[in-house]
């Protein structure tokens, strides 16, 4: 590559200079009190991997950040191509870095640098961004407002960018239009305070406060610069005020990569008139945890705001399309997934549905009574024949046929009854059982009054808890092996595979295979063999009662089914299956229904398709996104292995500090091209 060095030591101006310069790219960056903003930004410091959109960018940052930490920059040297004159290369500097040349010395001039250290080094990289390559952050002098004092005269130029400081700062950090968070701001981020807003049937904006504003711009300047997989996107209205905000932090990223096959849209706190409009992308891991995915702030619940916000949701996850997605019974959001996720399996949440029997059934009269029907029809009926059977005798018992809420309910139960959803894949998450239930994941963070900017402190805690809970359950399943409560061979053979946790829900199922006492041939069709398997449950008053459970099986494919649906909904065998397989002289579960996704080394063994049909297999991204994306698969495996124990972590530790230490060699290497 042909290329020019210029030396910022030779024409960089000193400081307590009068006129300050620029020449061939480079600046001398100053400060001037009258204009350092009221509520100053905290810049993260800069860090090896940060990157900008241009060099002006990433100038701007390390002189705000410079200002804020209470020194002055300069550019010491700078690259450029020799035909294009393009810039590709810079070094920025304290001002107190290097010592005067030496036939200046002899000048009446007191010497005002130290040799100070401070720098960052950075390059243009083939994403045509800039990157920070190397950076030193310690200063041999004193830093603060005595050092870095106002310069007296300014050239025209520079007054010009003072007056538009405020929105240099935003600009480097990435932020695109954040500037325009805050309605009435005018472009100005001082005036971050506004009057809250009274909410609309058609709002056009978010509902912000005073400080809001500020909040979330700390909050993206931070996760900008220190959390490298971050996204978030912004939607403006006509006047540049914010109207909804989806983000994903690294983590949410990683584990949508591995678990967004069943996802739970809550929108809880949006739809009950919360103080923050929050939207949460929930899934489950392997552990049966709940995991955040990604989140939304919504001006309403709009088609319009729920469409803009799955576009996000599809951005950020390369087109991935979720096999099923649960959400709350809204028609507005039912019209808005159906036309986003259009190969999603859209059901309604029989937890949120439930919950709403005392509102909606609470002032009819027998309602306990009604209330313990509707229990036994909806968790208890095996056939659709017998739930709409029982269902017509409740209505008919009760003379409750009119009631709008239950005539509704039944118009949509193909969405929401269990007995309709057993064709349904919902990896432990259908609550179809009485007494579960899916509840936020911010459940114990957030309550009706919580402020924003209270909010994203919690929502880092929140992070923080659950991200350590499923690294010590990942500890726990590799490293104990859980305790055997029968003889048989289906509790041995996954006790090696399940996470700790799975495996405790499927041990029960092998405990109550001793409840069903018996297991009888009733009909013969071609390959299936039909079963009925009896059980004792346990019924009202610690009674028991007997039900038969039909379980179909295939003994050529390997097939086993049983009319609970138990594998569907739960991601394992029920007691009824594996009494089958038993009864037919089965010694191990067939490998199909043993699910990856509960197995304590999927994360290790696993390699995400980022493709999932909407990404890389459409052309729809650039070589560059494959690039990085495979990258970050690879490195999220070494990551997973290095969690296994203190010498897995040292070994994965050295690899990428081996790796980096290339990758910046072969970087030399075409500098000196």
């Amino acid at each position: 590559m042909d290329e020019v060095s210029c030396n910022g030591e030779q024409s960089a101006v000193e400081q307590g200079s009068e006129t300050p310069e620029e020449r061939d790219g480079e600046k001398t960056a100053l400060d001037s009190e009258n204009v350092v903003p009221e509520e100053r930004k905290e810049f993260v410091a800069p860090a090896v991997g940060m990157e900008f959109e241009s060099y002006d960018d990433a100038y701007n940052y390390y002189n705000c950040y410079a200002r804020e930490v209470g020194f002055r920059v300069r550019v010491k040297n700078s690259w450029f191509k020799r035909n294009s004159r393009e810039k590709y290369g810079a070094v920025l500097c304290c001002s107190s870095q290097g010592f005067k040349r030496i036939k200046d010395v002899n000048r009446l001039r007191k010497e005002t640098r130290t040799g100070c250290p401070a720098m960052i080094r950075m390059r243009l990289v083939d994403s045509k961004r800039w990157r920070i390559l190397e950076v030193t952050h310690e200063h041999n002098h004193l830093l603060g407002a005595r050092v870095c004092k106002s310069v007296k005269k300014i050239s025209n130029g520079t007054k010009r960018k003072l007056q538009s400081n405020t929105e240099a700062e935003v600009r480097t950090i990435k932020l695109y239009r954040a500037l325009v968070i805050d309605a009435g701001t005018n472009g100005n981020s001082n005036s971050i305070s506004r009057e809250p807003k009274i909410s609309s049937d058609h709002p056009d904006q978010l509902n912000l406060r005073k400080g809001d504003t500020q909040a979330i711009y700390n909050y993206l300047c931070r996760m900008q610069l220190t959390n490298p997989n971050f996204f978030y996107l912004m939607d403006l209205n006509d006047e540049g005020c914010v109207r909804n905000f989806f983000w994903a932090d690294a983590r949410s990223r990683a584990a949508s990569v591995y678990f967004d096959d069943v996802i739970f849209l809550d929108n809880t706190f949006l739809s009950n008139k919360y103080e923050i409009p929050l939207v949460a992308f929930v899934g489950m891991n392997h552990h049966g945890q709940s995991i955040l995915l990604g989140c939304g702030l919504l001006a309403g619940e709009t088609t319009d705001s729920y469409n803009w916000l799955f576009k996000g949701w599809l951005t950020c996850t390369s087109g991935r399309h979720p096999q099923t997605i649960i959400s709350d019974r809204c028609k507005i959001l039912q019209s808005a997934i159906s036309e986003a996720f259009p190969r999603s399996q859209h059901r309604f949440g029989l937890s949120h549905i439930m919950r709403k029997v005392p509102e909606k059934l609470g002032g009819l009269r027998n309602y306990d009574v009604i209330r313990k029907t509707l229990f036994k029809v909806v968790y208890e009926t095996l056939k659709p024949f017998d739930f709409e059977a029982a269902w017509a005798f409740m209505i008919q018992r009760f003379g409750i046929g009119d009631h709008g809420w239950l005539r509704s309910l039944y118009e949509d139960r193909s969405r929401w009854a269990p007995v309709y959803l057993k064709d349904v894949f919902f990896a432990g998450m259908a609550t179809a059982r009485p007494g579960e239930t899916l509840n936020a994941f911010f459940d114990k963070y957030v309550h009706k009054q919580t402020p924003l900017k209270e909010f994203l402190d919690k929502y880092e805690l929140a992070l923080q808890k659950k991200h350590k809970e499923e690294v010590l359950t990942d500890v726990e399943s590799r490293n104990l092996s859980p305790e055997l409560k029968t003889r048989c061979s289906f509790e041995l053979q996954l006790s090696k595979v399940y996470t700790r946790e799975i495996f405790k829900r499927f041990q029960l199922e092998v405990e109550e295979m001793y409840s069903c006492f018996s297991t009888t041939q009733l009909h013969i069709d071609g390959p299936i063999i039909i079963f009925l398997v009896k059980e004792r449950v346990l019924a009202e008053g610690d009674k028991r009662e007997i039900k038969d459970y039909e379980v179909l099986y295939n003994r050529a494919a390997g097939e086993v089914r049983c009319i609970c649906s138990c594998f569907n909904f739960y991601g394992y065998l029920c007691r009824h299956a594996l009494c089958v397989l038993n009864f037919n002289g089965v010694e191990e579960i067939p490998f199909k229904y043993i699910l990856s996704r509960w197995k304590k080394d999927y994360k290790r063994l696993h390699i995400p398709d980022q493709g999932g049909g909407g990404g890389f297999a459409n052309g729809d991204a650039t070589e560059t996104v494959q690039w990085y994306n495979q990258l970050y698969r690879s490195a999220l495996q070494v990551i997973e292995e290095g969690m296994i124990s203190l010498d897995h972590y040292k070994v994965a530790l050295q690899a990428f500090e081996e790796s980096l230490s290339r990758v910046h060699g072969t970087e030399h290497k075409i500098d000196q091209k």
